[in-house]
């Protein structure tokens, strides 16, 4: 009778063993967001009244081995063996530094001493939109000075840092909250999540409005505070990352992310950060439509008709006008409560980033714009786990149609406007192009949206 409790124990001794395996396997061989990283930035998130350089979160490993993960293939050779390296491709140029670097604010220039390779000099604009000349116009180049420096030493250091640098632009397209997201705050995310806060920000062609509306994004990204280099003064830093890896419009390849980070991984980090509470949408007791009201072109012509049709339908309507959606902080807030929003194809459709999963995206696709409604918003909604909707206007719904006559080539072979440039095509579909939508047909799809929302339910992901 006495060994019955004995072996009882020893169970339990057992069973809390294997227990207490499992978590320490999970904290430390978890490739994603882990028990640690969410310690990490409980730590970041209570700094405000501590000085930034006294922070010390651990990160994933030493310096080299995060900017490591940044290389493939012969570029990582070429930074094994001398610690610098840089990759170009359509759409952005990123350099990688594993050695100390200086960055002065005069002429933006980055030195890197090596003394025993010949002295070179690289030019880099630190925007992810290489191939747009428009966008890159905008952006001030960055010079890298690499090899010897006996010869022309750099200027001494002003401020010494013990973290790396990552030099990206605040210019390019912003002020358009999709460029914003596409070509830097999802490669931003790319490029540095890794790094877990261990980095600072130097940002050239300094915004102070856009670091103030995307705070959030930053401070969870870095546990410091941002620099612009525009002080006359020299900053030198043990490495650095000038430019940002890009993907795709809206889309993460977590194949090529160091850590493996997905599109849901993402959008779990913008939920941490704008401290959205919604998971799914069957949260959502009454269905919430948002309506996104264009001012400008691609306006809803009969919007009053459009929200009293919906609310007949059930719907509790909001407008999102674009005065409503420059403060993000409350406005990724009121996205996050929505089912369904709808939307003309414009910058605010972006914003169904912060739609809870199993909501419904609905796309109001003018004329000619088919590839852009689909490649923009349509493929990389299922990857944010919201469910997808065109609704593709007739040529009656334009007012092209009332302004050129329904036998014009506007209206009947939009790809002779087209092959004029894209100027040409800006000019009659984007900028003068509103839309009256046909209420008994578009209704329809508004129908389809809600059964969709009946029927969806939680993944157990």
């Amino acid at each position: 009778m006495e060994k019955e409790p004995r072996r009882l124990m020893n169970y339990a001794t057992l069973a809390i063993c294997l227990v207490l395996i499992l978590l320490v396997y999970a904290t430390f061989f978890q490739s994603n967001d882990t028990l640690i990283d969410s310690w990490g930035y409980r730590l970041t998130n209570s700094r405000s009244n501590l000085s930034s350089e006294r922070i010390n979160i651990d990160a994933d490993g030493p310096q080299e081995f995060l900017l490591r993960r940044l290389v493939r293939g012969d570029d990582r050779v070429r930074f094994d063996f001398n610690g610098f390296s840089c990759h170009t491709d359509v759409h952005s140029e990123v350099c990688v530094v594993n050695k100390p670097v200086r960055i002065y604010s005069k002429g933006l220039t980055v030195y890197v001493p090596y003394d025993d390779q010949p002295r070179l000099e690289r030019i880099v604009k630190p925007y992810a939109r290489r191939e747009d000349e428009t966008a890159m116009k905008l952006v001030s180049p960055v010079q890298i000075v690499h090899g010897n420096s006996t010869i022309k030493p750099p200027p001494a250091c002003n401020f010494t840092h013990n973290v790396t640098a990552v030099v990206f632009s605040s210019k390019g397209f912003t002020g358009n909250v999709f460029h914003e997201f596409n070509e830097i705050i999802i490669p931003l995310f790319i490029t540095t999540r890794h790094f877990r806060s261990r980095l600072k920000f130097v940002i050239t062609d300094f915004e102070l409005w856009w670091v103030h509306k995307y705070n959030r994004v930053l401070s969870h990204l870095s546990g410091y505070d941002v620099i612009n280099p525009d002080d006359g003064s020299v900053h030198c830093f043990p490495g650095a990352v000038v430019g940002l890896k890009y993907h795709d419009n809206l889309a993460l390849n977590d194949s090529d992310i160091p850590g493996g980070f997905s599109m849901f991984d993402f959008k779990n980090f913008l939920k941490e950060s704008y401290n959205l509470k919604i998971n799914h949408v069957s949260e959502i007791r009454k269905p919430v439509l948002m309506l996104i009201s264009r001012h400008n072109s691609r306006r809803f012509l009969n919007e009053d008709e459009m929200v009293e049709m919906m609310e007949g339908l059930g719907f509790q309507v909001t407008r999102a006008e674009p005065e409503r959606m420059s403060n993000l902080d409350e406005f990724a807030e009121v996205v996050n409560s929505c089912s369904v929003m709808v939307g003309a194809h414009g910058a605010g459709l972006t914003n169904e980033i912060f739609l809870p999963a199993g909501a419904v995206t609905v796309q109001v696709v003018p004329l000619a714009h088919e590839w852009v409604s689909t490649n923009y918003f349509g493929g990389p909604a299922k990857a944010m786990g919201v469910r997808y909707l065109e609704y593709k206007i007739e040529p009656e719904e334009s007012s092209l149609f009332d302004t050129y006559g329904k036998d014009h080539p506007v209206i009947t072979d939009p790809e002779s406007v087209i092959s004029k440039g894209y100027y040409a095509y800006r000019s009659v579909y984007v900028d003068g192009q509103d839309l009256k939508i046909k209420l008994e047909r578009f209704k329809k799809i508004l129908i389809e949206a809600k059964q969709i929302l009946k029927t969806s339910t939680p993944s157990n992901r």
